[in-house]
């Protein structure tokens, strides 16, 4: 494809963030000075949604508050690490630049808040390259549904098959194929069990961002 708009996920695809994530329970239960008997606990938490995680917390481990007010704490542990420590994937910066240079117009569009996107992007000195960041947040739907998608595409003013997205989620990846968009799979560690049906179902694959930067 002659890329000339381009839509990129940012967790996963441009920064290493899901390591952050997965160990986000580890660290918050280790903020309240608890560490035994945490494995089974952080098990059964890897399907469950935060106030899920948090209630199970509460509920194992006795820690004071609701599951809302628990949730919230781990999500200001997230918070700092977006602003101060998150980094950005290994050759990212030199595909970005390699297709600004080519004059294609890119955006983010991310289940992040779109805070927490700007302050990460700024900080790690890409943000400039793109037109606008998008949260799943704003559109009010997630990546199961196409409008995060749709509505970047409007704001770009192209339509889906001109369209590049970037995903390293094989749902989302699915999503944005199945409403017309040419569909980039992007490898990342976290997602590793579904690279090979990702890869498959996508147009283009990105394994290794320094070398598809090489071949642009």
């Amino acid at each position: 494809m002659d890329k000339r708009f381009a839509i990129f996920d940012m967790d996963g695809t441009l920064v290493d963030s899901m390591v952050f994530w997965e160990r986000l329970g580890r660290e918050y239960l280790a903020s309240k000075g608890i560490t035994e008997g945490i494995e089974p606990v952080l098990e059964q938490i890897i399907p469950m949604t935060m106030s899920e995680s948090s209630a199970l917390f509460i509920e194992v481990f006795g820690i004071p508050g609701t599951p809302e007010s628990v949730a919230a704490e781990m999500n200001a542990i997230m918070d700092k690490h977006y602003r101060t420590d998150i980094p950005l994937k290994a050759g990212v910066g030199e595909y970005l630049a390699q297709l600004s240079q080519k004059g294609v117009v890119m955006c983010v569009a991310s289940s992040t808040a779109q805070e927490l996107m700007a302050a990460c992007l700024f900080r790690l000195g890409v943000a400039d390259q793109f037109a606008f960041l998008l949260s799943c947040e704003e559109v009010g739907a997630g990546k199961s549904q196409p409008d995060v998608y749709l509505e970047s595409a409007r704001r770009l003013g192209a339509k889906p098959h001109e369209i590049a997205v970037y995903e390293d989620a094989l749902y989302a990846a699915r999503t944005a194929k199945d409403a017309g968009f040419y569909t980039v799979a992007v490898f990342d560690d976290s997602e590793k069990d579904h690279w090979e049906e990702l890869a498959a179902i996508a147009h283009e694959s990105v394994f290794d961002w320094g070398k598809a930067a090489q071949n642009l």
